[in-house]
């Protein structure tokens, strides 16, 4: 039963109660979990290309790229906390008049730690740390070494000090270079120039969080004459917040609504599939999706970026062709000829599954058909090895109809309890990287409504905790995973070093984000 001010509070959302039952609803009946039927390899569902083609689908994106508009679409919004977690692990717990660094490594069984201590010199905010230590602790260098170690983390991360822990990762140092250090909301802005820029413009579109968001345009307004004077571009900068209307609720271990202290119904940002609102509310030709931790050096960007061209060229080639045979079957004079050609390409080309009673079709309702499955969104992912342990990644998967489609599957929506599901994710050779280009334009030059194209049943269902109470969490279908389920899907084989997030802070020390 919902009381008059949870009715008031959940229409003062943008949400229908219809919509708060249904949550409810999935919450108590479990999520559904992908049907997988084999993981997606190269030359069965993952495409590869030699250096000529690869050449040739650059230069095709190249020549075309001025008449397209064209946008990056970063997520941005999330924050830094989970990237200094064993730091915060850290001064909780070390003892520094009673043990070393090593000792607290050993006693904690943290792999993290003494790296970080190591080679403290080389991240790019060794500098602002030593500045403000300076002038917040006089007497700092008179201080034992594990004073001194504890001294520079709590100035890293405490609201008193650099409040790195409040930032998101986007607007915290992230390379360092012989005259400055960089942000990675500045390293994005340059890499859009190399790929994401049509006619001397380049339009980015970051989604933040509300707190945020003055932050990251005052640093827009400190670096943008410096960077178009370099670049000789000019930039075009969006934000928008995820929507309050694609937030969920949650359920207590008793399948009861959880209230926060004051009554009031908790709803929870529900993850990355609540930006495809966002995304859809953009009006471009092209779109490039990267995540914002996933940013090298400059120098080695202009290698990694040319991947990108990569993507771009083989979605305009396989655009030309879906628009052709669209306007083709508008055209009314349509062979069977012509219908055998498309239905290779839906096959071969979009990765798209046949139905074995097609030909008994009559001809008006193979066009439907047709015209159905061409004229969806496309979009474009690189798939990267897997030279680790395997993750999400590429599958074929059934769907409660029946048909075979080529998906992007997370850990969380494969039922793990199965042994015959656990098996095909061990044979994965490839994962997702999060680097994809979207077709989001019909053949009639409208705008599709990418709402049309989710699948509702891959919400995620995990388990979180709030103010010490287990909860049951709900997140919308992911926007690459779920959000695009109905989306024609091709997938490339890219090299690994195009995928560089950093997760820890240590993985700003990894090559690809050094320079150097």
């Amino acid at each position: 039963m919902f009381l008059d001010n949870d009715i008031e509070q959940i229409k003062e959302k943008g949400i229908t109660l219809d919509q708060i039952q249904a949550q409810v609803s999935r919450l108590k009946n479990g999520m559904s979990f992908s049907n997988l039927v084999s993981a997606a390899t190269v030359g069965k569902g993952i495409e590869s290309y030699n250096g000529d083609e690869i050449e040739e689908l650059i230069s095709l994106y190249d020549s075309k790229k001025d008449n397209l508009s064209i946008v990056k679409f970063v997520p941005a919004s999330g924050a830094a906390t989970r990237m200094f977690k064993f730091l915060f692990q850290f001064l909780k717990e070390f003892e520094p008049l009673k043990e070393t660094v090593k000792a607290y490594a050993d006693r904690k069984n943290d792999d993290l730690i003494e790296p970080f201590f190591s080679k403290l010199e080389a991240f790019p905010f060794y500098e602002e740390v030593a500045l403000k230590l300076n002038k917040v602790v006089p007497d700092f260098d008179t201080l034992s070494e594990g004073e001194r170690q504890w001294y520079f983390v709590k100035i890293m991360l405490d609201k008193d000090g650099l409040n790195y822990s409040f930032l998101p990762k986007g607007l915290l140092p992230f390379h360092k270079y012989e005259d400055q250090v960089k942000t990675a909301f500045e390293e994005h802005l340059f890499e859009s120039t190399l790929y994401a820029s049509s006619k001397g413009k380049s339009n980015i579109h970051f989604t933040v969080s509300e707190k945020h968001h003055l932050y990251f345009k005052k640093e827009f307004g400190a670096i943008v004459d410096h960077l178009e004077d370099r670049t000789k571009t000019m930039f075009n900068v969006s934000y928008s917040f995820q929507k309050e209307a694609t937030e969920t609720v949650a359920l207590t271990s008793k399948g009861d609504i959880y209230r926060n202290e004051d009554g009031s119904i908790l709803f929870r940002p529900a993850g990355h599939g609540a930006l495809l609102e966002n995304l859809n509310d953009l009006d471009y030709d092209l779109v490039f999706i990267k995540n914002i931790d996933n940013i090298v050096v400059a120098k080695k960007n202009i290698k990694v970026s040319a991947f990108k061209k990569l993507l771009a060229g083989v979605l305009l080639e396989a655009q030309e062709k879906v628009f052709e045979y669209l306007n083709l079957l508008d055209s009314g004079s349509i062979s069977d000829a012509d219908m055998k050609i498309m239905l290779l390409f839906l096959r071969y080309r979009l990765n798209i599954s046949i139905s074995v009673d097609f030909e008994s079709l009559d001809q008006a309702d193979k066009i439907i058909f047709l015209k159905d499955k061409l004229n969806r969104p496309i979009r474009v992912c690189g798939m990267v090895k897997n030279e680790g342990e395997p993750g999400g990644g590429p599958f074929w998967v059934r769907d409660v109809n029946g048909h075979v489609s080529l998906q992007i599957v997370e850990f969380a929506q494969i039922d793990f309890r199965s042994k015959a599901q656990q098996r095909l994710v061990y044979k994965a050779t490839h994962f997702n990287p999060t680097d994809v280009v979207c077709g989001v334009r019909n053949y009639k030059g409208e705008k599709f409504d990418l709402m049309d194209f989710v699948d509702p049943d891959a919400a995620f269902i995990t388990m979180k905790t709030q103010n010490g109470v287990d909860i049951k969490a709900l997140e919308l279908p992911g926007l690459w995973n779920g959000s695009m389920a109905f989306w024609n899907s091709i997938f490339v084989e890219v090299p690994l070093n195009t995928f560089n997030p950093v997760k820890n802070v240590n993985d700003l020390l990894k090559p690809a984000h050094q320079a150097l």
